[in-house]
């Protein structure tokens, strides 16, 4: 984004425009940050922001390389530790290749408690870390005294424990301060009281809280509040209450209300020395250190200075012994969300931490008394930080674990920075093994930092492997460029998986997740998932024999808009977005794919012509010989087929359902037929001079100018060129139908399978003999919707298409950016979140990999940059069967053996769409005399299958219970598993 042109770059920046909105876009590109210590916290904040699109960044640091910086800094090579360059001469031309539109530059000077802090008024934002609470202070002070108030960000991270604070002035106003889009919530009825009752429609959940303001609109009777905003309060999930509405008009029916989104002010003070965090910073000031790794005695003061205040003495200790340490998913978690709070300070988007915020990892350490000091003491390499924090027997776990990591978009270059920061699988029989089929786009840049520019349309598998490999030199990184799933089985089979420590998931989209989790829990091997959506996140930790799985559980299937609605009763602009949507599948995906596999099942034509000529009926030859008639041949075609559509869709349509539904048609209970959320259409005339109109036209035109390999030139495009072809295309008179289809049951019958008759039959072989004299070309190109490439006319056509619906039944219109979001089913994204949420997926990795407790794993949570934590709800096993040399085990044994062995009376059995046994199936109690090998038939090669075993309810008359997957082994010849 350029910050004299305003213009924000959509190619780059479009995952998070929808994070942030456009407004906060433009205020950060005119926003300055001063960023001070390039450590591990500091580097993760530098590249978060400069990802994001400030205007500018100044990096500032005085410290040199050291080989201590390569286990925390990603951004310091070996060569700069050699060389004994300043760590911020080595960091600023690699965080400046982030984003072309970010100036960064450095600065090395000294910022002591004697320094003029005057330089800093330039900057909108001044971030400290690595800086003694004294100095934080002064510098806290300077930018609360200006006007208006430098924001003001502190950050620390010691060891297993970090601190945010944030100062932002006196008076900080956000404007939006969750970031949810408001709804349109159709109401039921408004009350004629004091106060007034609003009920919402259906039961939906109005999702208001008390003391937020609603406006309402398009409400029929009640007229008087259409327009107004009325503050709430509410009375249920599904009912609220405004003001008096005793002297107003009768509610009739119809409207809906929208929440309005109101400015908040948050109120900061200066920062203030309190027990919670003074004892390291008093240590620090008297002894001008940090406690030394593993020292008791610094332990002993550390704790004694927390005496007038109640603390953890555990969490003082571990504090006091890995203070000087680094535990790189704490900064990188941190990092995140410290990031998040400089976006919020530079915009006002979000509400933002007051004041103090506090994450350990005390979990992560080990008993002083289960492990000897010299565990943590330094060695002079990369792991000294992470070794002060976790033990040098735990490194060496890590340089030994083989984890397979499925996806390598943004939480995947952020996994795979952390495995190099942590040294994860530094071994030649150990390391990475990263899939991910996908190709780098110029929009994966804004998040996925591993990627520069240049490496658009390579690999993103390969190309981050790379990018780790300049991390950590000595990181095992073997990249694939297979799709995970059924097909690729033979690859990413049972022996694979054998080899494996842990899987992580970085994937986009549940289906994936669910059969990598089918795999892993098969293979009993543990599974890290993480995900986000803006600036929510989540992590899950799956452990097996301990935590549940991720698929006991499953999200409530999404809604899917009623056909009736899309066809002729749209409510909400998601309506005309989907239909447009689907529009476009129809004309430009489905239509041509049938076309051409219509004729590559009848290869000649003039074959299918003479069978046609004799009376056969061939499927699916109406509607591809009809295609085949209306085939333009040349651009003027694109366009009057386009024109026609317009007709179609946006009049015809219209006044079609007005002549089958008229305004004042009345249901058997007498009420109206077009009343909320049903809004009668109001067709309308083309008008070349409407933009809207023109768009359509040409994006249309072009998208049929696209399947039928028809050029055309810019001139073509113009106005003058355009009106030029339409003023010769003839409108064909419109006459109503007596027929309407609005429901489910009226859609048309698959056009492949649609019959012919006997006067279509002849129509049709006119129509094909014309056709193969005219044109022997049977082939045409469908399209694949694309919606990031702006110039392909995919996006403008569901825009416009959808635009001109909306306004035909008088809905509110989306922009294009909002429309492409919902088309394309676009999930928001931003670096801060994606950072924070790897980060903390790392934290529980080195948890497992050390075998902890059932109790240190945790599910992490974050929403709006502040973190919470979730809880495990059910242990879920994995249970084995082997029964060695027992050919003859029949179902009954098998039934009888999970009855004895785990106490659970099981009902029926299922191998995966095979029922093995259920017992109301009639004949299935006779089976039960029968052999497992005989009922499931596995193949000679075949050593087990997982089987699906539910069992009966703990109550009569509740639904029999699912069971966990049971893995039975086939033996072979007395042989075991």
């Amino acid at each position: 984004m350029a910050a004299d042109s305003m213009e924000i770059d959509d190619s780059l920046y479009s995952r998070q425009r929808y994070v942030l909105g456009d407004s906060a876009m433009h205020q950060m590109a005119q926003s300055s940050v001063f960023l001070s210590g390039m450590g591990g916290l500091g580097i993760e904040m530098a590249k978060n922001i400069v990802l994001a699109g400030v205007k500018a960044v100044t990096l500032h640091d005085t410290k040199q390389c050291e080989t201590w910086d390569l286990g925390s800094n990603f951004f310091i090579r070996q060569e700069d530790v050699l060389s004994q360059r300043r760590r911020v001469e080595a960091v600023c031309p690699r965080v400046a290749e982030l984003n072309p539109y970010v100036h960064v530059d450095m600065s090395s000077s000294a910022l002591a408690d004697n320094t003029d802090l005057s330089f800093l008024g330039k900057y909108q934002c001044v971030i400290l870390t690595e800086a003694r609470l004294s100095l934080q202070k002064r510098v806290n002070e300077f930018c609360h005294s200006q006007r208006p108030p430098i924001r003001f960000i502190g950050c620390d991270a010691y060891g297993i424990c970090v601190r945010v604070f944030c100062d932002f002035g006196e008076e900080f106003e956000v404007s939006d301060p969750t970031g949810e889009e408001p709804k349109e919530i159709f109401i039921q009825s408004i009350t004629q009281d004091n106060p007034g009752v609003v009920t919402c429609m259906d039961n939906q959940p109005h999702g208001l809280q008390t003391g937020q303001s609603v406006v309402f609109r398009e409400v029929n009777g009640m007229v008087e509040v259409n327009g107004t905003t009325q503050p709430v309060s509410v009375l249920s999930p599904y009912s609220f209450a405004i003001g008096d509405t005793s002297q107003l008009q009768p509610y009739a029916h119809g409207g809906f209300f929208v929440m309005v989104k109101t400015p908040k002010t948050y109120r900061f003070a200066p920062l203030q020395i309190h027990a919670a965090m003074l004892a390291l910073d008093t240590f620090q000031e008297q002894h001008s250190r940090l406690p030394n790794t593993g020292c008791l005695q610094d332990a002993e003061v550390l704790l004694k200075l927390t005496e007038e205040a109640p603390v953890n003495t555990e969490l003082v200790r571990c504090l006091s012994r890995t203070a000087r340490g680094t535990l790189p998913p704490l900064a990188a978690a941190v990092g995140g969300l410290a990031s998040q709070e400089v976006l919020k300070a530079i915009t006002g988007k979000f509400a933002p931490l007051q004041q103090w915020f506090y994450l350990d990892a005390i979990e992560v350490v080990k008993p002083l008394q289960s492990v000897s000091a010299e565990e943590f003491f330094p060695r002079g390499d990369r792991y000294d930080g992470l070794r002060a924090c976790i033990g040098e027997s735990m490194c060496v776990e890590l340089h030994k674990l083989r984890v397979f990591m499925v996806g390598c978009g943004a939480i995947g270059c952020e996994m795979l920075k952390n495995f190099a920061l942590l040294g994860v699988g530094l071994a030649k029989s150990s390391g990475e093994v990263v899939v991910d089929p996908d190709l780098i786009e110029k929009s994966n840049l804004n998040r996925q930092f591993l990627f520069r520019p240049h490496h658009i349309q390579k690999p993103k598998s390969t190309t981050a492997a790379e990018a780790t490999h300049d991390i950590n030199p000595d990181l095992q990184v073997d990249a694939h460029l297979n799709k995970v799933c059924p097909a690729t089985e033979s690859i990413y089979n049972d022996s694979f998986y054998s080899r494996l420590n842990l899987v992580v998931t970085a994937l986009d989209n549940v289906e994936a997740r669910r059969y990598v989790d089918s795999r892993c829990l098969s293979n009993q091997r543990p599974l890290l998932d993480s995900g986000t959506m803006g600036t929510k996140g989540h992590t899950e930790i799956i452990v097996p024999n301990l935590t549940e799985s991720y698929n006991s559980h499953r999200d409530p299937p999404e809604e899917e808009i009623p056909f009736c609605t899309l066809k002729s009763f749209p409510s909400v602009i998601e309506h005309t977005i989907q239909w447009a949507r689907d529009k476009f599948e129809n004309l430009f995906v489905h239509k041509p794919s049938m076309y051409n596999s219509f004729w590559q099942t009848h290869s000649s034509a003039d074959v299918v012509l003479q069978r046609m000529q004799a009376g056969e009926s061939l499927e699916g030859a109406f509607q591809v010989i009809k295609l085949l008639s209306k085939r333009p041949s040349q651009w003027e075609h694109c366009i009057t087929i386009a024109r026609l559509k317009f007709e179609k869709y946006f009049k015809r349509k219209a006044l079609q359902l007005l002549h089958s539904f008229p305004l004042d048609t009345r249901l058997k209970d007498g009420s109206l037929f077009w009343q909320s959320p049903k809004r009668p259409p109001a067709p309308f005339d083309f008008d070349l001079n409407d933009s809207l109109h023109f768009t359509f036209i040409v994006s249309t035109a072009r998208l049929f100018a696209g399947i039928y390999n028809i050029s055309y030139s810019e001139k073509d495009l113009s106005e003058e060129a355009v009106t030029r072809v339409l003023s010769d295309v003839k409108i064909p008179e419109y006459r109503p139908s007596e027929k309407v289809k609005t429901n489910e049951a009226a859609k048309k019958p698959d056009s492949m399978k649609m019959p012919l008759s006997s006067e279509e039959e002849r129509e049709a072989i006119t129509q094909l003999e014309q056709a193969i004299a005219t044109d022997s070309r049977l082939q045409v190109s469908p399209l694949q919707f694309e919606k990031d490439d702006d110039s392909n006319g995919h996006v403008d056509f569901v825009t416009s298409a959808s635009a001109l619906r909306a306004r035909m039944y008088a809905i509110e219109p989306a922009d294009r950016l909002k429309t492409k979001r919902i088309a394309g089913k676009i999930i928001p994204a931003i670096a801060t979140a994606t950072a924070a949420v790897a980060g903390l997926v790392a934290l529980e990795l080195i948890k497992v990999v050390g075998g902890y407790e059932f109790e240190s794993f945790k599910n992490w949570h974050i929403r709006n940059s502040l973190i919470s934590l979730s809880h495990f709800y059910l242990i879920q096993h994995l249970l084995f069967f082997y029964f060695p040399g027992m050919m003859d085990f029949t179902l009954s044994d098998f039934m009888n053996a999970v009855r004895e062995k785990y106490g659970i009376e099981p009902t029926m059995v299922v191998h995966g769409v095979k029922m093995l046994y259920v017992p109301v199936m009639p004949g299935h109690s006779k089976r039960l005399k029968l052999t497992m090998q005989k009922l499931i038939k596995p193949s000679v090669d075949r050593r087990y299958v997982d089987l699906t075993v539910s069992f009966a309810p703990e109550a009569d008359g509740d639904d029999d219970l699912p069971g966990p997957p049971v893995r039975y082994f086939f033996s072979r010849n007395g042989e075991t598993p």
